[in-house]
């Protein structure tokens, strides 16, 4: 199979399993309220900003709000498990986390950039072209070439801290806390350099 065909067949896949969990409905939703939420509940892990200072927790300035509801929902109904998370979403109110969404996704990402050239070269091949020999679809086929993702489907990467990117390819990988068979599939087939290479290349996307 092409490279091509490959990705796009990946590509299919993950539509599907993205959009199963997607909301069904845009509610109308309040930034201001969600600042006030982030401001005494979120600020201290993800940055009042949405720019998380700590390589293990993700930034979520920019992120698609479709997404971090559909997020914030997993762990709210412990699909997704993280005790830290878990408590903090059992808090939030559907209202709360549709406008706790809204105000991160339009907060202004910071620019990060990898800073091991060697990485960064291996990570842009496996991100722009994929590994074929691996059965491994580029991962722009669904996150875009700048890793701008698309709303409701796939997650914006860009600019993402890199350990919590490598974190969650292993939970990927192991299918425990990120249940979500097209990653498990492209995640379980990346080597510990792989994954640290993605990372370093995602990490200077914007």
């Amino acid at each position: 199979m092409n490279r091509n065909a490959l990705a796009a067949l990946f590509g299919i896949a993950a539509t599907f399993a993205f959009a199963a969990d997607a909301p069904s409905t845009a509610a109308k939703a309040d930034p201001a309220k969600g600042k006030a939420i982030v401001d005494t509940v979120c600020a201290a892990c993800h940055g009042a900003d949405g720019n998380s200072a700590a390589s293990a927790n993700p930034s979520l300035a920019g992120q698609h709000a479709e997404y971090l509801y559909t997020q914030l929902s997993a762990f709210k109904k412990g699909e997704r498990k993280n005790a830290t998370m878990s408590g903090m979403a059992a808090t939030l109110s559907d209202d709360d986390m549709h406008n706790v969404a809204a105000y991160f996704s339009e907060q202004k990402p910071k620019e990060r950039a990898g800073t091991d050239k060697a990485l960064i070269e291996a990570g842009q091949k496996l991100y722009r072209g994929g590994n074929v020999a691996k059965g491994l679809p580029a991962c722009m086929a669904c996150h875009g070439p700048n890793g701008a993702g698309i709303p409701v489907q796939y997650p914006r990467l860009a600019g993402q801290q890199q350990a919590y990117i490598v974190a969650q390819l292993a939970n990927f990988a192991a299918n425990t806390d990120r249940k979500n068979q097209p990653m498990h599939d492209i995640a379980s087939k990346l080597s510990e350099a792989d994954a640290k290479a993605v990372a370093e290349y995602i990490a200077g996307l914007r």
